[in-house]
């Protein structure tokens, strides 16, 4: 990759917090506590589902995977993260920056799709489930799963791609991690295509893992309603309502950071994204999902 003034590009500057050079001690604690708790529950969750018979459904089936891709993305984040807190050299190389964007945006995006999988799930549980086990089958999960890495590999492809197509003049990012937006915001040409794709991709997963959410949970709701007691309708609301949190925090963080307006995505403005990340980043939502 060249600059615009024809040197060749081979390492980017993570600033990370660096305007906060007094604290980066207490952060690399702060961050190492999280991440390392966010690890161990993930990982934990998945022994627990493994080893446990009685939680072989499809139900913790999609939960043992979706504990899997978060344990996976926070630690494409989290470990370089720690090291340049307490290191002095903050870099990363132009090719170790491309494969932190893309495993990164293709773990998001296959948990985008791996949520709509288990909104379809608790759709047939509530809505059919006399036929519950005949749809959901082993078969039916593995391939619901394949789906959402298949999607989730597209996009990160396409979204990466896009990115570094870009001539960059600058190599300081600002920001703790190799993101779309603060790769933007180093070109040296107009990003207006850019933005273009990446807002018409992005919204298209959006898209389509919003509304599978909404169509099951719109079903999901008329059939509680029209159970007769109060404490089957308890129950079914219950059953959903970690899932649905889960789905709300995520999706509205993802268009917090990436689908907001490209004035949004400047330097002047890249506390608040930087913020929203690294609570969604290095803390992924585990807590809400039982």
């Amino acid at each position: 990759m060249e600059l615009e003034n024809g040197t060749v590009m081979t390492e980017f500057i993570l600033l990370g917090f660096s305007d906060h050079p007094e604290l980066q001690s207490v952060l690399f604690a702060v961050f190492f506590s999280i991440y390392s708790v966010t690890l161990m529950g993930n990982l934990g969750m998945i022994l627990l589902i493994s080893i446990s018979s009685s939680l072989h459904t499809p139900m913790y089936f999609f939960l043992c995977v979706l504990s899997f891709i978060d344990a996976c993305y926070s630690s494409v984040i989290a470990p370089k993260l720690l090291v340049d807190l307490v290191s002095s050299e903050k870099t990363i190389s132009y090719s170790g920056c491309a494969a932190q964007l893309y495993f990164f945006c293709s773990l998001v995006d296959t948990e985008s799709f791996l949520l709509a999988a288990m909104a379809y799930d608790r759709y047939r549980a509530i809505c059919t489930p006399l036929l519950y086990t005949a749809i959901m089958s082993k078969r039916i999960c593995c391939q619901l799963v394949f789906g959402a890495f298949l999607g989730g590999t597209v996009s990160s492809i396409i979204h990466t791609t896009n990115t570094f197509h870009l001539t960059f003049c600058a190599k300081e990012i600002n920001h703790f991690f190799c993101d779309i937006s603060p790769l933007f915001s180093l070109s040296c040409t107009d990003t207006y295509v850019h933005d273009v794709v990446l807002v018409v991709f992005a919204s298209v997963v959006e898209a389509i893992c919003l509304l599978t959410v909404l169509l099951s949970y719109i079903c999901i709701i008329a059939a509680i309603l029209k159970t007769g007691s109060a404490e089957g309708r308890r129950k079914g609301f219950s059953t959903c309502a970690s899932h649905l949190t889960v789905v709300t925090i995520y999706h509205g963080t993802l268009i917090f950071i990436y689908l907001r307006p490209n004035t949004y995505h400047g330097v002047m403005n890249a506390g608040p994204n930087v913020l929203a990340a690294v609570l969604w980043n290095i803390n992924p939502p585990i807590k809400w999902k039982n």
